[in-house]
């Protein structure tokens, strides 16, 4: 005799040890509305947001959140685009990008590719060299979820 308990009297106990940590682990981070229209309002401050001249292209329905195709433009002249500003509702780091043009920065465009947490409404917001601000948003479904890693 070993001394080691017969063999199987100890997979009761690993299961246990195994549930027990997976209740420990902590709950996935991620935004709220709220804190989005926050993050938006100290971008904008006191000034207002209006619909048009921002148009963001996202599928509606993603099947793959690690990898979602997305376009954002602008119209706009060339110079009058001063950055441009995605949020996604409910991933973990709600400002997904940031992104500043100079003067002479050519056609106020992008095209990427972002995480999606889950499904949520992704918001595109413009700040134009006027002072202006135009948004557009996006609500839309993923299958597969991203950012839970």
């Amino acid at each position: 005799m070993t001394g080691l308990p017969p063999r199987g009297a100890c997979v009761g106990r690993r299961f246990l040890l195994i549930a027990a940590a997976g209740t420990l682990l902590p709950a996935i981070a991620a935004a709220s509305p709220v804190q989005v229209a926050v993050l938006i309002r100290r971008l904008i401050g006191d000034a207002t947001v209006s619909e048009g001249r921002v148009k963001l292209d996202l599928p509606v329905l993603v099947e793959n959140g690690n990898t979602v195709a997305m376009t954002v433009s602008v119209d706009a002249p060339i110079g009058a685009v001063h950055s441009l500003h995605i949020f996604a509702e409910a991933n973990p780091l709600p400002e997904v990008l940031h992104a500043t043009f100079g003067p002479r920065a050519g056609v106020p465009r992008i095209q990427t590719r972002i995480r999606l947490a889950t499904s949520q409404t992704v918001v595109a917001i413009a700040r134009m060299r006027d002072g202006t601000f135009w948004q557009d948003s996006v609500e839309l479904l993923v299958t597969l979820a991203a950012c839970i890693d």
